[in-house]
């Protein structure tokens, strides 16, 4: 079952690092910005550092996560540390998206799901 948790993770950082992408690196594409997040072309500019920050934020979680899915079996605290506070960030951030917009609740479902079922999963290991 330890394999199910470190397969979930790398998937749930893979998510993350792809809304990197689209928050740091093609936010200014229309189909991004107004597709995605809902952000008015008028609002582009003043928007635009915000989420390239947020997207660094997204990226970081991910890394962290894969650090951990690599260190849980030569050092199990500091691996499960890794996974479940990275895993637990993200989905807590899908929730406090689809708290603060119920009209993210398909991107905050894309986002916090993997980590959700990873972090059910890691109650079998606990």
């Amino acid at each position: 079952m330890l394999a199910v948790v470190q397969i979930l993770a790398v998937l749930a950082a893979l998510i993350h690092v792809y809304i990197f992408s689209l928050e740091s690196l093609r936010f200014s594409d229309r189909k991004v910005h107004a597709g995605l997040f809902l952000v008015d072309d008028t609002e582009l500019e003043a928007v635009k550092p915000w989420a390239y920050n947020q997207g660094f934020y997204n990226l970081f979680l991910a890394i962290g996560t894969v650090v951990g899915v690599f260190l849980v079996r030569p050092c199990p605290a500091a691996g499960w540390a890794l996974i479940l506070m990275g895993c637990g960030s993200m989905l807590a951030a899908a929730l406090v998206l689809v708290g603060t917009d119920r009209r993210m609740l398909k991107a905050a479902a894309s986002q916090g799901t993997i980590p959700a079922l990873t972090l059910l999963a890691a109650l079998t290991q606990l």
